[in-house]
């Protein structure tokens, strides 16, 4: 059956420009909805008139308040990379304050606003359980951790959720490791496996590795837009469940390479410090809310994704 033709929305993205943001924006505008990108310098090199760039500043209320006017729904993405570098204090309040002070200053600029947006769909990662046994099955329900990354998860939701009380529909995508061409995780894991030393993270790789392909998640943050189903917590990761190992595996099947020199979990933390702990602990999160309501993946399975990732992009048609 064709796919419904949604009612069309004006919507707002934060993060807009980012690996995730320029999909979304495609996806937006397919599924017929207005949009308004919000950058700090409020252009993008990727705009070509149809998406209506803002500029602002991610710690003032009032700068979201006029951003914000006119918008039905807002999707925001923002926030400094985990992986941008080493942690230390610096770059750790950096990536607390680019989440949960921005946010505050977001459902500030709610607060001030007299016809406020109908949802907000605030972006979180399964970062939020912490490290946890690889056994166990963490529905939206489970409990947080209590790391630093889970820490700000747990802020950033919060911050968030103050937006209930202003008749704001919220939810909240613990978003998975995200797997696209182009940027992302995967463009630090396939150059290892082409050139014949790709592995699992770890001596034995068990841990959980909870992925999404990137067009999967898109579809599903436009679907949190749109459908007043979607509230709270929603896992943003594949049913497709693997551990570490045999992610690895799907990844040198789809290279044609092999995948058996494990990366030591020592040898991480010597080169990245303490963000190596996202790769060498893991969440065996199970998207439940997404499947509720009626989510259809496009990408379910390891195998199928990393076919349509690894493989050489179609050729534009020669012209004679």
């Amino acid at each position: 059956m064709p796919e419904t033709a949604p009612k069309s929305l004006h919507v707002a993205v934060t993060g807009a420009s980012g690996f995730v943001g320029t999909p979304l924006l495609a996806r937006l505008l397919e599924r017929g909805h207005r949009v308004t990108a919000l950058s700090r310098s409020g252009t993008s090199r990727a705009s070509d008139g149809r998406v209506r760039w803002t500029s602002y500043d991610p710690m003032d209320a009032a700068s979201y308040a006029k951003a914000f006017d006119g918008v039905d729904a807002v999707i925001h993405l923002a926030g400094h990379g985990v992986f941008d570098g080493r942690w230390n204090d610096e770059r750790m309040a950096l990536i607390r304050s680019s989440r949960v002070e921005a946010t505050r200053a977001l459902v500030g600029g709610l607060k001030q606003m007299a016809k406020r947006p109908a949802a907000l769909v605030s972006a979180s990662a399964v970062g939020y359980y912490g490290p946890r046994h690889p056994a166990e099955d963490l529905t939206e329900a489970a409990a947080p951790g209590n790391d630093f990354l889970a820490e700000v998860c747990v802020g950033w939701e919060s911050e968030a959720l103050m937006a209930e009380a202003l008749g704001v529909r919220v939810t909240l995508p613990r978003i998975g490791i995200v797997l696209g061409r182009g940027g992302g995780a995967m463009a630090s894991m396939v150059p290892p496996f082409k050139m014949f030393v790709g592995g699992p993270v770890g001596l034995t790789g068990s841990q959980p590795f909870p992925w999404i392909h990137l067009a999967d998640l898109v579809a599903l943050l436009v679907e949190m837009a749109e459908n007043p189903a979607y509230k709270g917590a929603v896992n943003a990761v594949s049913p497709g469940i693997v551990n570490n190992k045999a992610f690895s595996q799907a990844l040198g099947r789809a290279l044609h390479r092999p995948a058996f020199l494990p990366t030591p979990a020592f040898a991480l933390r010597i080169v990245l410090g303490k963000v190596a702990q996202i790769l060498t602990s893991g969440q065996r999160a199970l998207p439940r809310a997404a499947l509720a309501n009626g989510f259809t993946y496009a990408y379910p399975d390891v195998d199928g994704a990393l076919a349509d990732l690894v493989g050489e992009p179609e050729a534009a048609p020669a012209v004679a």
